[in-house]
């Protein structure tokens, strides 16, 4: 099985070193994409950037974050047999309003204006806070701001026809926990699944999160 993994807005690809070493392990294919281009691109263009940086057929895709806004176009791009909204921004399918139009329903209030990319104490306190000390520096390690104008600004179209898995972390400090779990029963008919994690289980959690992956796969 081949997994395409989506980092955020404030990781880069290597956030995903861990789930992606034991994925392999496991016998599957792990390919962390890079969402980063020189200029910014319309939500199209970006999952064109998914499609030449993956060369096989129909994988189950990951998204983290901010990046479930691209993740319904990348998918189509892809082919993608599977979807995982991992912490992830679910967008209105029913209603069509875009990320920046529910910002602050969906985000904690302390983390509305934060840079965690620019102050690792921010970074810390927000996003890595279930780490250990060891997992904290190869974290902080793969900071890097991710935040196109299109992420928030592009309104959402049709639910995609593609089988979803949402993982919600019940100590996520930025995405409010009880709006995923209702997005996710709201917009994508599922029940999520939550572990007890912040809100980079990938990288505090990765065993719990491949194991999720390879189950549902």
């Amino acid at each position: 099985m081949d997994f395409v993994l989506v980092h955020g807005t404030t990781q880069s690809p290597a956030s995903w070193a861990r789930v992606a070493t034991l994925l392999t392990a496991a016998g599957h294919r792990a390919i962390a994409v890079d969402l980063l281009t020189p200029e910014d691109l319309p939500v199209e263009g970006y999952a064109q950037h998914v499609r030449e940086q993956y060369g096989g057929e129909r994988p189950v895709v990951v998204a983290h974050s901010g990046s479930g806004v691209l993740l319904p176009a990348i998918a189509e791009a892809l082919g993608a047999r599977a979807l995982v909204w991992l912490a992830a921004y679910i967008p209105d399918f029913p209603g069509g309003k875009c990320l920046r139009d529910e910002a602050r329903t969906m985000l904690e209030p302390d983390w509305i204006g934060v840079d965690p990319t620019a102050d690792p104490a921010k970074a810390s306190e927000f996003l890595f806070h279930d780490c250990d000390s060891e997992t904290e520096h190869l974290a902080l390690d793969s900071l890097r701001l991710f935040d196109p104008a299109v992420l928030a600004a592009h309104p959402a179209g049709p639910a995609p026809e593609i089988p979803s898995t949402v993982i919600v972390p019940t100590r996520d400090r930025t995405l409010k926990p009880v709006w995923q779990r209702r997005a996710a029963r709201e917009r994508l008919g599922v029940t999520a699944i939550e572990i007890d994690a912040g809100h980079c289980p990938h990288v505090s959690r990765p065993a719990e999160i491949a194991g999720i992956l390879t189950g549902r796969a």
